[in-house]
């Protein structure tokens, strides 16, 4: 039975690795293990297989990464920032710090934003001096005077913008290596130690620093646009602060709502999204727990200016989760995937599910926007590992046939499994015996966006 509009939609509380124990899976050595350690290590790792694998949601979460807090917290913010920059600034930042995009950044219409740069793994053990001392000193001497620690945090702001590429590799690098250890702990328990030797091979993975726009987004590009013609830019100030005071407050002080069925139409189906159902195509796809941001109408009426960055704050997830939700054919349904704030997020591609021979199971999934907040941006950072471009693919020994390599789902036309049907192409039409993995991405790029792709105009 489809959810109603009055049943709360079902949250995945992800199964939590943490480091310390990430570490000690991949680097064991049986010869030289205690009996006590490898009974916790095969007891691990089979409940990592089954989280991974087919009767799994195909995904989990990796909690205490030692400095992820921190990066975290000043890394993700900036999606928002650079966003919202004028095209010339941007296009100036973006170069400096060897940074392209995927979207077209001059579509003040877009809802994503996204900034990427390629990660080598022979370049993954460098560590960046941050010196991060040098802040902390400024602040401990400007902390009795408010008006000057307003001008050293922009300060920050701006340095921290200008020099963004060097935190994208270091987040970026960290991501790499939690993807690396997790293929090793897969490889031992396949027994095929294929995903982490096709993830080298590959010699670099793709990051990608993303914003999901608010509504005031869309409205600011607009209005910088209009502004560039006409030069109004009070006029525009007036208008966001308008808009916020009138919509935002509310918005602040209905967090508490209960948001599981706003979005639901008579079907129970979620069609307010971010970003389109679809299958990540590599091996591993690590993402960052998103971070949340909302204007603070307080602070827009002190500066006057609802556009600033200072006028953003992080705030909780109104609705209770990371907004990314998946499908589970197993149970027929969308889960609403719930993990720590500060842990990143591993999802298994289908790649890894077809290099391991369906040991593992690729995560088909979607950004659920929650319509009540339309002043809610997300950020989130994501880093795609993928085996190498001339990496054969041999599905003759996968041991599921083709038509039941797909999920099962429902014939009636008024499920939202049917929806995903419709849009999402099968695996066994883009996948042939003897493909290479840049034929078979080619071939899923094709069928997802390009010319008749069934996305192709969403």
């Amino acid at each position: 039975m489809e959810r109603s509009e009055t049943e709360e939609a079902e949250i995945l509380e992800l199964y939590e690795l943490h480091y310390a124990d990430l570490i000690l899976l991949s680097s064991i050595n049986a010869s030289s293990t205690s009996p006590g350690n490898l009974d916790k290590v095969e007891t691990m790792t089979k409940t990592i297989m089954e989280t991974l694998g087919p009767r799994g949601p195909g995904l989990l979460a990796i909690t205490g990464v030692p400095n992820a807090s921190k990066l975290r917290k000043e890394f993700l913010p900036l999606a928002r920032e650079l966003a919202l920059l004028d095209h010339e600034s941007r296009k100036r930042i973006l170069k400096e710090n060897s940074l392209g995009s995927d979207v077209p950044l001059k579509n003040p219409d877009r809802s994503v934003s996204s900034f990427a740069m390629q990660l080598k793994y022979a370049k993954a053990t460098e560590l960046i001096d941050r010196k991060p001392t040098s802040e902390a000193d400024y602040l401990l001497h400007t902390e009795d005077n408010p008006q000057e620690v307003d001008h050293t945090m922009i300060a920050c702001h701006n340095m921290k913008l200008k020099n963004i590429g060097s935190t994208f590799k270091e987040l970026g690098f960290c991501m790499m290596e939690l993807g690396l250890r997790l293929a090793q702990i897969c490889d031992r328990a396949v027994g095929d130690y294929e995903l982490e030797q096709s993830l080298l091979e590959s010699c670099a993975a793709k990051g990608r620093l993303i914003h999901y726009h608010s509504s005031l987004d869309g409205l600011l590009l607009k209005e910088n646009e209009r502004s560039k013609r006409n030069g109004k830019r009070q006029a525009n100030i007036r208008r966001g602060q308008e808009y916020i005071i009138s919509k935002g407050q509310k918005q602040l002080e209905g967090s508490e709502l209960n948001l599981s069925a706003h979005d639901a139409n008579s079907c129970g189906i979620h069609s307010n999204l971010w970003q389109q159902w679809h299958y990540d195509y590599g091996i591993f796809t690590v993402l960052t727990a998103p971070f949340f941001l909302m204007p603070s109408c307080s602070l827009i009426t002190k500066t006057g200016d609802p556009f600033s960055a200072s006028c953003f704050e992080e705030c909780p997830s109104p609705t209770g989760h990371t907004s990314l939700q998946i499908y589970d054919p197993n149970k027929n349904k969308v889960l609403m995937v719930k993990a720590p704030p500060e842990s990143f997020i591993i999802q298994v591609g289908e790649s890894a599910d077809i290099i391991s021979k369906g040991k593992l199971r690729s995560t088909l999934h979607s950004v659920y926007r929650p319509s009540k907040f339309e002043n809610l941006s997300r950020e989130t950072f994501v880093v795609f590992l993928q085996p190498a471009w001339n990496k054969t693919f041999s599905i003759s020994d996968y041991p599921q046939t083709k038509s039941d390599d797909e999920p099962q789902f429902r014939q009636d036309k008024c499920t939202l499994s049917h929806e995903i049907q419709r849009i999402v192409p099968q695996l066994s039409s883009r996948l042939k015996d003897g493909m290479t993995f840049a034929e078979f991405s080619r071939e899923t790029t094709k069928q997802y966006y390009g010319g008749s792709g069934l996305q192709s105009n969403r």
